[in-house]
């Protein structure tokens, strides 16, 4: 199927053919023509399936042509709500690309940046605004927009606000707007909270899931590496230097983490960053900018930073430290293999992350090869890890007898106690 045959008016599809996608993703043939006849649409598609324009490229036709009335003014006539900062300026950025032969005006609204431009934005006049559930709410209690008018509303990565906790400010929202109106909810996974989100929002909706998010993309190229924590940098520099990795995305648990890593890789001479959510907005910008046009190599993320991420083309990924939460594995290697392209997936598994890997294998019911660790990199000395992986056998260090050649007595407790003491 291309492109041409769901129904696109040829500006879109003009816009499309100039960023090189030669067939429509399973999601975006399945949703477009759909959501083409104003139905509701609750789809189950997870990041990396071309979901953005699956909704994106429809509502542009829907709102060009005439179907969910004219421009008016500062009310706008579609509403995408988004979990995070990065995800929602990436859907106007997307809007923005696909709909640059129409004359519809867009817009980004979200926290940790000034709420001002944002209202001049809004009073010059918008179609469709895309918006994180705070900010819109603080703009609608100042009175700078007027959410009557919207036709259509989209809810991005519903799974990932509800885990989040905007469920109350999904609702304020939902009270703000219009009763006849298309609604599309999209989500990763179908969970009980979804289900009656779905039920509360959508009207005889057509359901369309294409992919599950216990799994991964087929693209993706998964293995892993037991390895000493105190060697995982050495490891990780060790395999961007001798891979030649242009361009790679490292998760880390924590905040500090992921800025003692960044800095770490500066000054083995490697170009990094961190992000994450004590970063401002300013400064996630510069950084993802960066490592998208190739001048930051290495961008070390935490996962509710790295929510939404869209890089074309990313090769490589690397789990730096698992996730506590298996299916937050899967969607981290999902920032790479996107839209069927190939990527790769490392993981560096510590002692203490023993338990974690076989949780996420049983979620993808599948394992992750192991591979053998090269040269320079301290092997693994856990019980654990001797049982999977090849190491060299040490020795048990000899304990001195007294000169006077009795057997030495083993420290009590309260010996150990004391001596710390």
């Amino acid at each position: 199927m291309s492109f041409s045959q769901l129904g696109l008016r040829a500006e879109l599809l003009s816009a499309v053919t100039a960023q090189r996608y030669p067939s429509p993703t399973p999601i975006q043939a399945r949703a477009i023509p759909i959501i083409l006849k104003g139905r509701d649409v609750l789809a189950g598609a997870q990041t990396g399936t071309g979901k953005t324009a699956a909704f994106t490229l429809p509502m542009l036709q829907l709102l060009s042509n005439g179907s969910v009335g004219a421009f008016n003014g500062n009310s706008p006539r579609a509403l995408v709500l988004a979990p995070t900062r990065e995800l929602a300026a990436q859907v106007e950025s997307a809007i923005v690309t696909y709909g640059k032969h129409l004359r519809l005006r867009s817009t980004a609204i979200f926290g940790g940046v000034g709420i001002n431009p944002q209202k001049s934005a809004l009073q010059r006049g918008i179609d469709i605004v895309v918006a994180t559930p705070g900010r819109l709410l603080d703009l609608v209690g100042q009175r700078s927009i007027d959410l009557s008018a919207i036709k259509i509303l989209v809810l991005d990565e519903a799974d990932r606000m509800l885990d989040m906790g905007f469920i109350h400010d999904i609702r304020k929202v939902l009270g703000f707007l219009p009763k006849h109106r298309q609604n599309l909810l999209f989500s990763a996974t179908y969970t009980r909270d979804i289900k009656r989100l779905a039920d509360s929002l959508l009207n005889k909706p057509a359901m369309v899931e294409v992919e599950r998010r216990t799994v991964a993309a087929q693209t993706v190229n998964q293995c892993a590496y037991r390895v000493d924590k105190s060697a995982k940098r050495d490891l990780l520099i060790q395999l961007i230097n001798e891979g030649r990795w242009h361009q790679v995305l490292v998760f880390t648990r924590t905040k500090h983490g992921a800025n003692r890593l960044a800095e770490q890789l500066v000054r083995r001479g490697i170009d990094a960053t961190a992000i994450h959510g004590n970063k401002s907005q300013a400064a996630r910008t510069r950084a993802l900018a960066g490592f998208k046009k190739g001048s930051l190599r290495v961008l070390v993320a935490t996962d509710i930073a790295a929510r939404g991420l869209d890089i074309d083309r990313l090769p490589h990924v690397v789990n730096y430290e698992l996730p506590n939460v298996p299916e937050d594995y899967v969607h981290r290697i999902g920032r790479t293999g996107r839209a069927g392209e190939e990527g790769e997936a490392v993981s560096l598994v510590g002692a203490d992350e023993v338990r974690l890997l076989k949780d996420i294998q049983r979620l993808l019911r599948k394992e992750i090869p192991l591979q053998a660790l090269p040269e320079l990199v301290s092997q693994p000395t856990d019980k654990a890890e001797k049982s999977e992986c090849t190491t060299r056998k040490r020795r048990s260090p000899r304990r001195k007898r007294p000169a006077n050649g009795s057997t030495p007595r083993r420290e009590s407790h309260r010996d150990k106690a004391a001596r710390h003491a």
